[in-house]
């Protein structure tokens, strides 16, 4: 029987408590997950990629099942490379979930039947996104209750 393996994209721009408890969650689903974090040229990242894979590889060193990777292009070309035959995603709203079903949609396309499976966010964490955490920072403000505490975010 073939591994199920599982890839978690995204930017982690940072990491927040919402992305780990999803992994952490999924855990049980897959032999394997990979956090993957796409690299797209044309988009302008707060935290360098090097900055971001330490981030990851801190935050799930305890598991051997989770690793940590980037790739650049389409996710579902990635996940056909790797081997990988699941892609994971987080819905925290009706928003998320319209946007996500149009990709996991095309993604089974493109990448030869790769299934895309949801969770639901936990309630406490919701209304955390990299973008509303990289605000807070650009802000000056403390983000450290919606960031794992392996990101210590310097100071500006």
């Amino acid at each position: 029987m073939p591994q199920k393996i599982a890839v978690f994209p995204g930017s982690f721009d940072p990491i927040t408590t919402g992305h780990v408890d999803l992994v952490e969650r999924a855990l049980p689903l897959f032999d394997k997950i990979i956090v993957a974090i796409g690299v797209n040229t044309q988009k302008q990242y707060l935290f360098s990629l090097e900055q971001r894979i330490q981030w990851l590889e801190d935050v799930f060193a305890h598991e051997d099942r989770i690793a940590v990777d980037y790739f650049e292009n389409l996710t579902a070309h990635y996940c056909t490379r790797i081997g990988a035959n699941f892609l994971l995603r987080g819905l925290r709203n009706a928003s998320d979930f319209d946007y996500e079903k149009t990709i996991s949609q095309l993604n089974h396309i493109v990448g030869n039947g790769i299934e895309t499976i949801f969770l639901i966010s936990q309630p406490a964490y919701s209304h955390i996104s990299s973008t509303i955490v990289r605000e807070i920072i650009k802000g000056g403000g403390d983000a450290s209750p919606f960031i794992p505490g392996q990101v210590i975010i310097p100071a500006k």
